[in-house]
């Protein structure tokens, strides 16, 4: 075919060979159909029983100096820090810590959801119809192409119980000595820091702590 026969156009003759034919009917359809109808069944139990009981000395001396020269020139910074502790922690006593617990549960398990029985068989025919098998494969993209139904039932029986106890005796001492001394862009300067700290600490503790936590529960659900 040459390039004149290429853009040559169509005849009289020729148009009126040509045939068309309708297009169908535009449908919109949805991929996914989810429906889902949710009941959920639990049963949860969780006593807890707790007891502590402690008897405690704590001594925490602290003794601290800094000394900085920052951005200085023939300066001189000088901390010092003298402590001095005497501690004398005493503890005369019992702690004790009880949590008795006696918990009865009974969680009784429902039903969750019912089923409905599965239809008889029809007597005059002696089976189950299980209909025409389809000859057609118009229908087969009719709809939707995914469809999910799901259907859960449950209950839910939650039971907590929780019994706590707890006891001490404590003795706390946490004496502090600091001191700081800086020269910060300064020229000749000294700069001195002196913290004396003495201290004397006596703690007795002569007595009994005691924690008691009783509990009885029935739970029925």
């Amino acid at each position: 075919m040459s390039q004149d026969d290429a853009r040559r156009p169509l005849s009289p003759e020729e148009l009126a060979a040509e045939t068309g034919a309708a297009l169908p009917d535009k449908e919109v359809i949805s991929l996914l159909d989810l429906n889902a109808d949710l009941d959920i069944a639990l049963d949860a139990a969780a006593p807890i029983d707790l007891a502590v009981a402690a008897n405690a000395n704590v001594a925490a001396p602290i003794d601290a100096a800094v000394g900085a020269n920052v951005l200085s020139t023939g300066s001189t910074a000088q901390a010092l820090s003298d402590q001095g502790v005497l501690i004398d922690q005493g503890i005369t006593g019992e702690a004790v810590a009880n949590a008795p617990q006696d918990s009865t549960i009974d969680q009784s398990d429902d039903t969750v959801g019912t089923s409905e029985p599965a239809p008889a068989p029809d007597a005059t025919t002696g089976g189950t119809d299980v209909g025409a098998v389809p000859t057609t494969t118009g229908g087969m993209l009719d709809g939707n192409l995914l469809n999910v139904d799901v259907d859960l039932a449950a209950d839910l029986d939650l039971a907590s119980p929780i019994a706590g106890a707890v006891a001490a005796n404590a003795n706390v001492a946490a004496p502090i000595d600091a001191a700081v001394a800086a020269n910060v862009g300064s020229v000749d300067s000294a700069a001195t820091a002196v913290a004396q700290q003495d201290a004397i600490i006596t703690q007795d503790i002569d007595a009994n702590a005691e924690a008691t936590a009783d509990q009885q529960s029935t739970v029925t659900q």
